[in-house]
């Protein structure tokens, strides 16, 4: 579930398949079509796990004709995805008329909407939430273990290619979201997408609880956005997200009185939650009016126990995170600490109202943690849930990882380096020792733009040739009354660095700009760190990098090196 404002948001179903290898389940997941089975090493791993680790593998299939544009012929079509599958994950095809790439083993056609780059491609199917000694994997484990089975599932996702409805129209996403933007999200093509969160498999999950013992799940998987380069900022993260349900009792004489029952469970299951030693300030009490409202189709005081009980969990969630984290402090500076200070506070999400957002007091910070709220009921409704209520939330894996672990950089959690990887193990949270720092090498790229802003425009903006604009250079005006189209997007500096030094750079910032007072023409310029986590870059190294950096820019964007 998308819920966290750690970028902006990112058109045709796609046809899927749903088996668990578990017989209540099976009925419910044949509506919904996705196809799972828990792995043997997921099953191993399950055993010795101090956390309960159950979740189930979901393995997603896509039908790959539903790429090709309907203006190409069929057989070529068809040739081509034979000649994509003998070709290795993330490698591109230019096979007669049609261009393209294999991802995990699936054909996909590229289209004037593509700008998926070959570094983010690299990065698809390396599943850290699956490798039990990764802090990734761990910090899961903890989670799920808050959401306890019979009344959760566990569901992972491995294919991070879903449709543009399944990743914004199921879930109620206005036509002109910014975060259906190309410079936001990666398009394989117009109708297919690297999930931008997983909310994206919300839907089927909600289907999997028809008729099942279980009322609640939890996804875990990897998620991917165009962002900006930093020390907290990666395209390509975690996220987890989880959903509780309340059914209207079927033995009640009438819906008054199923509701009724309805309360007193949600009532009694609220008593059930454990307490915690949080000190927590709600400032999100007046859900019931104003701006955070109530839907029309919900009873009031039914809400408000609702949200009672998706307060409290995620409070318990919290605190057994940052206990996890705390063991690793002397006792005499624990009691120094004090209790965790936590707040509760508005928010707005387009699948849930009320809203809310929970932020936890660390190292003198206010940290927002996850967004959550009561889920919109036509989103249960369209998953079969029709006489149902619910929560949903939704929280970043590497803010939760890196604040338990203590790791200061993010690409660290991307590293394949043992000196990294050895130092944690599966069920124990330990603090991270850095094994070397290495010396920054900065370089300043400057060039001019066009004088109008960039604009995040949604996908299917054409530029004036009629074309869909390049990689995130989109090319709709910044405002109806701009006299030049919108040239470029800060993103686009991103994905070159990415695609040209990959990790080798700790961050990108803009460092001055000015527009000249007499051609209106603006310029920009960006300091580029170039900093390996695992050895020292040479200056012959850093100049090379960067002159692919520039050359990159100027073949790609309407700029003018200065």
């Amino acid at each position: 579930m998308r819920l966290l404002k750690t970028g902006a948001f990112v058109r045709a179903a796609q046809s899927a398949r749903i088996a668990v290898s578990r017989a209540p389940v099976r009925a419910a997941l044949a509506q919904s079509r996705w196809s799972s089975s828990q792995t043997a090493a997921a099953a191993a791993a399950e055993t010795q796990h101090p956390f309960p680790d159950q979740s189930v593998e979901i393995s997603r299939e896509v039908d790959p004709t539903k790429t090709a544009p309907e203006s190409k012929d069929q057989q070529e079509q068809e040739r081509f995805e034979k000649k994509s599958k003998e070709l290795n994950h993330g490698k591109r095809l230019v096979h007669e008329n049609l261009s393209g790439v294999n991802i995990l083993g699936k054909p996909y056609t590229f289209d004037n909407t593509t700008n998926v780059s070959d570094s983010i491609l690299r990065l698809v199917g390396r599943n850290l939430y699956s490798t039990p000694d990764h802090p990734i994997a761990i910090t899961r484990a903890l989670v799920e273990s808050c959401f306890p089975k019979p009344t959760y599932n566990h569901f992972t996702v491995a294919d991070p290619v879903v449709t543009t409805h399944e990743n914004f129209d199921v879930l109620g996403f206005p036509k002109d979201h910014p975060g259906r933007s190309r410079t936001d999200t990666y398009y394989i093509n117009s109708t297919h997408l690297l999930r931008t969160h997983t909310s994206a498999h919300q839907h089927a999950a909600f289907q999997s609880l028809v008729n099942d013992e279980a009322t609640g799940f939890t996804i875990c998987a990897d998620v991917y956005r165009r962002d900006s380069i930093d020390k907290s900022h990666f395209p390509v993260f975690h996220q987890m997200e989880g959903a509780r349900v309340w059914d209207l009792p079927v033995s009640a004489d009438s819906r008054y009185e199923a509701q009724l029952r309805r309360k007193e469970i949600i009532a009694k299951d609220v008593d059930e939650v454990p307490q915690t030693r949080i000190v927590v300030e709600d400032q999100a009490t007046k859900f019931l009016k104003g701006s955070n409202p109530t839907q029309l189709e919900h009873d009031a005081e039914e809400v408000r126990l609702v949200v009672a009980h998706l307060k409290r969990s995620l409070e318990y969630l919290v605190d057994g995170v940052f206990e996890a984290s705390r063991q690793m402090i002397p006792a005499s500076q624990k009691e120094k600490m004090g209790p965790l200070q936590a707040r509760w506070i508005e928010a707005y999400f387009p699948f849930t109202s009320p809203s809310f957002e929970l932020e936890v007091l660390w190292n003198g910070e206010w940290l927002e943690l996850l967004g959550c709220g009561v889920v919109q009921q036509p989103i249960l409704n369209n998953a079969g849930l029709r006489n149902s209520i619910g929560w949903a939330w939704g929280i970043g894996i590497e803010r939760i990882a890196m604040l338990l672990f203590g790791i200061p950089d993010i690409r660290l959690l991307w590293s394949e380096d043992k000196r990294f990887l050895q130092q944690f193990k599966q069920g124990t949270v330990t603090r991270f020792e850095p094994f070397s720092k290495y010396p920054p090498c900065y370089k300043d790229i400057a060039f001019w733009i066009n004088s109008s802003p960039a604009a995040a425009s949604p996908i299917g903006a054409e530029s004036s040739s009629g074309v869909a604009a390049a990689a995130g250079g989109d090319a709709t005006k910044a405002s109806p009354t701009e006299t030049q189209p919108a040239a470029f997007h800060e993103n686009d500096i991103m994905e070159v660095v990415r695609d040209v030094a990959g990790s080798l750079v700790e961050d990108v910032q803009l460092v001055d700009e000015f527009v000249h007072p007499r051609t209106g023409r603006k310029s920009l310029c960006y300091r580029i760190n170039y900093r390996s986590l695992e050895r020292t870059l040479t200056n012959e190294e850093v100049n090379d990098l960067h002159n692919q950096v520039a050359a990159k820019m100027k073949s790609l964007f309407d700029i003018e090196l200065r």
